[in-house]
């Protein structure tokens, strides 16, 4: 139901008419008047109460609360809003002698070189580099280098970083003597907004009591922003034909998501699950490109400003593109002329040493592993 609203102007005249209809020959209404001040008065109440039923009604629905008003609406059907993801992705140390061994605890702390963001490394047991029982990874003796992935230390879109841009230890690290990230640090998000939270609920009620697909994808959904996922039915974790089975294949943005990651996942799934399925849970099968191209610019900006742009525009692109989207080759031109107008021709292009596209299998998925721009 709609409200007849009135304004203040409104109120006041209605009031005056009404008080004229009894008296008018006892009325006086002028600007200064005592009744007119009286009935002025009367109307601000009734704007304010006005007010106050608006805000009562905005606040009752989850299609007009906002903020710690929808978080309380939500929270009577036990639904919570997802906190900001923190950005990751693998980060590579390396040392000019392979003599001895280092050791590079979960927990190290590096920055970016203006030292605005900081980052740690995470335990991943499945790591090659891996020491069981130490919490942490070993460059062994003739090894020069290793990649390890790390987080964000603040959650949130500022932890997304461009390559090369994470270049310090922030305490002593014997063994190593630099560290940088080959390719971008991405999958850094914001706490859910008001819009992503309905649109949410939605899917949540939607699945409620139901074991589909639907189901399983907003569980899915649930678990933290930013995940990108497909699931496929009666298929087996190695891609084989399994009836009564599903496979989840989940990525975090960095196309290695941590296992602590996939076994959020599969409790998510497991509590909607339909009964008598089985279902695995497994991360993408990346597929690295490596870019190489050369861009000539007409003056307009610096040469390196433009370089920057396009070299940005590709990452960004690569590093959003789903599980089983392919990487086409003609893709890369449309990138580097729509990143800067100061572009004038793309030359050089090479795609993983050739000019085909990177088409991945329906579980992979295309990740940079380097671009270098020219």
């Amino acid at each position: 139901m709609q409200l007849q609203l009135q304004t203040f102007s409104t109120l006041v005249n209605n009031a005056a008419a009404a008080v004229q209809g009894a008296a008018a020959q006892l009325v006086d209404l002028t600007v200064g008047s005592t009744l007119r001040a009286i009935l002025e008065a009367n109307a601000s109440i009734a704007l304010w109460l006005q007010w106050l039923i608006l805000q009562v009604l905005r606040m009752t629905r989850a299609a007009t609360s906002a903020a710690a008003d929808l978080d309380s609406w939500m929270a009577d059907y036990a639904f919570t809003r997802l906190p900001a993801t923190a950005a990751g992705g693998g980060v590579t140390f390396s040392r000019f002698t392979s003599v001895g061994s280092a050791f590079i605890p979960v927990g190290m702390p590096l920055r970016t070189a203006d030292a605005s963001q900081a980052f740690l490394v995470q335990a991943d047991p499945s790591h090659p580099n891996w020491a069981t029982g130490q919490n942490g990874y070993l460059i062994s003796v003739g090894m020069t280098s290793a990649t390890v992935p790390v987080r964000a230390a603040i959650a949130g879109k500022l932890g997304n970083v461009q390559a090369g841009t994470v270049s310090l230890v922030a305490t002593s690290l014997p063994g190593v003597d630099a560290v940088e990230n080959a390719v971008a640090l991405v999958g850094g998000i914001d706490a859910e907004s008001d819009a992503a939270f309905r649109t949410r609920f939605i899917a949540y009620i939607a699945s409620l009591s139901r074991a589909t697909s639907t189901a399983v994808k907003a569980a899915i959904a649930g678990v933290e922003l930013g995940l990108n996922f497909t699931v496929t039915e009666n298929v087996a974790a190695n891609g084989s034909p399994q009836p009564g089975s599903f496979l989840a294949v989940v990525d975090d943005g960095t196309g290695s998501p941590l296992p602590s990651l996939l076994t959020r996942v599969a409790a998510a799934i497991e509590a909607v699950r339909p009964v008598g399925t089985i279902f695995a849970v497994i991360s993408p099968t990346v597929m690295n490109a490596a870019i190489v191209l050369g861009v000539t610019t007409d003056g307009s900006t610096p040469h390196g400003a433009a370089v920057t742009a396009v070299r940005n525009a590709i990452s960004s692109y690569v590093s959003g593109l789903p599980i089983g989207a392919a990487l086409p080759f003609a893709r890369i031109t449309q990138l580097a002329f729509a990143a800067s107008a100061a572009v004038t021709n793309v030359t050089g292009i090479s795609l993983n040493g050739g000019g085909a596209d990177i088409r991945p299998t329906a579980v992979g998925v295309v990740r940079l592993s380097s671009i270098v721009v020219y």
